[in-house]
């Protein structure tokens, strides 16, 4: 039975000026014990401890119901917006329209990307299809980057030419106002609900439904500026929130990069890697190398462990196998190989590591 670590927060809680890099120092090592103690109860129990089976599927449940009422929310509020964009011709509202249009779209692809990963084919596809969403995602966002430099261009040449005045009529104004007012509590009210909820893609769904009362505020307060002071201000606004779109989006394009090339993980998680090997056996003489890197949304990790040389080839096995299973039950982990060595003194195995 292994003891079990309690770090104490409140200890090394320090507030207050140079003291705060002590305290982000012992912040660090109270979440590296954490981690290993989570590594520990791997290594003992043969798995994370956590919820019940019952309590994952209930809270499964209330999230699938988060993402369809997000879901449907969207394509209601989205047609709202298209009749807003209709009635009043305003640039600033048709870039908030667009704006709903990326958050249907990208539920789309989330929903595609997740089904095409839920079913695997091992022949065609031997490693899985985990690249599938950032591919897909980037895809998307170079058309949403496009529709967003197309509205900045329809609204500069809004603003250099010499069209009729942007004017709405009592009734235009009174149906925008209803209805931008209206997407933006709905949306408001998803917020919070989805706040709720600790699962990540809840999660984003709540950031979507932030970002959208952001831009519907600032629609609304483009077409009225428009309306009762200055035309300019409408496609300016319009300018603004395709700015804001295309920034958000290569952010993400960034991020999706970043899991497609094979970027190595963090160094906490490395710690606690190499922690869980150590510990996964007595035999182990020494760990050679521990690398973990993107793939789509999970991490591929590289184990090198040394063992003695005059090992039997059937314990030696038992011993990589068992804790190659080990490293695949953390929930990070799409697929762990083990290598077995009897030194480590050589150079390392791939050939093109040799020009590093």
């Amino acid at each position: 039975m292994q003891r079990v670590i309690k770090p104490c927060r409140e200890f090394f809680l320090v507030q207050g000026g140079p003291e705060d890099n002590v305290a982000e120092y012992y912040q660090q090592q109270v979440e590296m014990l954490e981690g290993f103690n989570e590594m520990d109860a791997l290594a003992e129990r043969g798995f994370i401890s956590g919820m019940s089976k019952e309590e994952r599927e209930r809270l499964a449940r209330s999230e699938t119901l988060a993402i369809r009422i997000s879901n449907v929310a969207n394509m209601v509020l989205f047609a709202a917006k298209v009749y807003a964009s209709v009635r009043s011709g305003s640039l600033a509202i048709i870039a908030s329209t667009l704006d709903s249009l990326l958050d249907l779209l990208s539920g789309f692809i989330l929903w595609f990307t997740a089904f095409s990963m839920s079913t695997p084919n091992p022949y065609q596809y031997p490693i899985g299809k985990k690249r599938m969403q950032p591919l897909g995602i980037l895809v998307f966002a170079s058309v949403m980057a496009t529709l967003g430099l197309q509205i900045i261009l329809e609204s500069v040449r809004t603003m250099v030419s010499d069209d009729d005045e942007f004017n709405l009529t009592n009734e235009q104004e009174r149906w925008v106002v209803g209805i931008m007012l209206g997407v933006t509590l709905v949306k408001l009210f998803l917020v919070f609900y989805c706040r709720t909820f600790t699962n990540k893609i809840v999660k984003a769904y709540a950031q979507d439904h932030f970002f959208d009362v952001i831009t519907n505020i600032i629609g609304l307060v483009a077409v009225l500026l428009a309306n009762y002071i200055d035309d300019w201000m409408d496609p300016v606004g319009a300018i603004s929130l395709a700015l804001y779109t295309i920034r958000t989006w290569s952010m993400t394009v960034l991020e999706n990069v970043n899991s497609l090339v094979g970027k190595s993980a963090a160094p906490e998680y490395l710690q606690k890697l190499t922690y869980l090997c150590w510990n996964h056996h007595k035999a182990i003489r020494h760990i050679d190398t521990v690398r973990a890197y993107t793939f789509g949304s999970h991490y591929f990790v590289e184990v090198d462990i040394v063992l003695p040389a005059n090992m039997a080839l059937q314990e030696a096995h038992d011993i990589g196998e068992s804790l190659q299973e080990k490293l695949e039950l953390l929930p990070e982990i799409e697929r762990a190989f083990v290598h077995l060595d009897y030194e480590f003194s050589h150079k390392p195995e791939h050939a093109q590591a040799h020009a590093l």
